[in-house]
């Protein structure tokens, strides 16, 4: 497998984006770049930018193209991306995936495919921990109300709340859906079902990389 990879990876919200991207990171040893993860250091730390994000994460709403336009471009001129990298939910609109082909040439998309209702399970059901940040879902707690890794207090985002969740993947339809089509005219794009298991998900990728 090539190790210079440029990789868009997407799904709806709660498809298994960030885990299968840092499985990918690694292998690849390339960096994964998170557009939420950079928002939600803007956030922690109060910014500008993080407080006018934080109120729109809160609607469901998804950031305005130029605001992520400009994290992306200035993340993906940093010198460990010169090798590669795998772009973890960005672009998320047309009018974002149009503005970045101008940026950058892609190898590919890959695209995890899971129904609405295990996304709905899946995120409504994930906890974030207060002291190291780690997400964990309650079908794996097994019953503890505690981050499995340090032990600290889970909460529920408000972007993982029955109504915002709902609201996020109505956005995903009507707005991040249709790159789908995009990519495919340009032949980079690859299916891949996300409602199995997550060494599953990562064999079926890994196999869809060797082809590119």
């Amino acid at each position: 497998m090539r190790k210079n990879l440029k990789i868009v990876l997407t799904g709806a919200p709660g498809a298994g984006k960030g885990t299968q991207a840092s499985r990918l990171a690694e292998l690849l040893s390339i960096p994964q770049i998170s557009t939420g993860d950079i928002f939600r250091f803007h956030i922690k730390n109060q910014t500008p930018l993080g407080i006018k994000i934080k109120a729109l994460l809160d609607d469901g709403k998804l950031a305005p193209d130029s605001d992520v336009l400009t994290i992306v471009k200035e993340r993906l001129s940093q010198s460990d991306c010169k090798n590669g990298y795998i772009l973890d939910g960005f672009p998320r609109t047309i009018a974002q995936a149009q503005a970045f082909e101008q940026i950058c040439q892609i190898d590919g998309v890959i695209n995890l495919v899971v129904s609405e209702d295990k996304l709905l399970s899946r995120l409504t059901g994930r906890r974030t921990c207060k002291s190291c940040g780690k997400i964990c879902n309650m079908s794996s707690l097994t019953g503890n109300t505690i981050c499995t890794s340090c032990g600290g207090k889970l909460y529920i985002r408000d972007d993982d709340k029955v109504e915002t969740v709902k609201n996020r993947l109505t956005v995903y339809t009507l707005q991040t859906k249709p790159i789908l089509e995009f990519y495919k005219n340009r032949g980079l794009l690859v299916n891949i079902n996300g409602d199995q298991l997550p060494e599953n998900v990562s064999r079926d990728i890994e196999q869809a990389l060797n082809r590119l």
